[in-house]
Protein backbone atom coordinates (compact mmCIF):
# COMPACT_ATOMS: atom_id res chain seq x y z
CA UNK A 1 0.00 0.00 0.00
CA UNK A 2 2.64 2.39 0.79
CA UNK A 3 4.10 1.60 -2.82
CA UNK A 4 0.71 2.93 -4.46
CA UNK A 5 0.83 6.03 -2.74
CA UNK A 6 3.94 6.83 -3.36
CA UNK A 7 3.53 6.49 -7.35
CA UNK A 8 -0.07 7.96 -7.26
CA UNK A 9 2.30 10.74 -6.17
CA UNK A 10 4.90 10.68 -8.44
CA UNK A 11 1.78 10.50 -11.26
CA UNK A 12 0.12 13.27 -9.60
CA UNK A 13 3.49 15.53 -9.99
CA UNK A 14 3.93 14.76 -12.96
CA UNK A 15 0.69 15.46 -14.33
CA UNK A 16 0.64 19.03 -12.77
CA UNK A 17 3.94 19.55 -13.99
CA UNK A 18 2.40 18.59 -17.47
CA UNK A 19 -0.48 21.08 -16.77
CA UNK A 20 1.40 23.57 -16.16
CA UNK A 21 3.62 23.44 -19.51
CA UNK A 22 0.47 23.19 -21.28
CA UNK A 23 -0.69 26.34 -20.21
CA UNK A 24 2.20 28.05 -20.72
CA UNK A 25 2.32 27.01 -24.21
CA UNK A 26 -1.11 27.57 -24.69
CA UNK A 27 -0.97 31.31 -23.40
CA UNK A 28 3.35 31.80 -24.58
CA UNK A 29 1.67 34.75 -26.89
CA UNK A 30 -0.08 36.49 -24.07
CA UNK A 31 2.79 35.89 -21.61
CA UNK A 32 5.43 37.13 -24.34
CA UNK A 33 3.28 40.12 -25.02
CA UNK A 34 2.68 41.17 -21.43
CA UNK A 35 6.32 40.99 -20.81
CA UNK A 36 7.34 42.74 -23.55
CA UNK A 37 5.22 45.91 -23.07
CA UNK A 38 6.59 46.29 -19.43
CA UNK A 39 10.33 46.32 -20.83
CA UNK A 40 9.71 49.34 -23.55
CA UNK A 41 9.13 52.50 -21.72
CA UNK A 42 8.54 55.62 -23.24
CA UNK A 43 10.11 57.40 -19.77
CA UNK A 44 13.25 58.13 -22.17
CA UNK A 45 14.07 60.56 -25.04
CA UNK A 46 14.66 57.99 -27.56
CA UNK A 47 16.58 61.11 -29.93
CA UNK A 48 18.89 62.13 -26.88
CA UNK A 49 20.22 58.68 -26.51
CA UNK A 50 21.30 58.17 -30.41
CA UNK A 51 22.81 61.34 -30.24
Amino acid sequence: MKTARFVLKIVGAALSLAAIVCLTIAFWDKLTACLLSKQESDDYDDDALYE
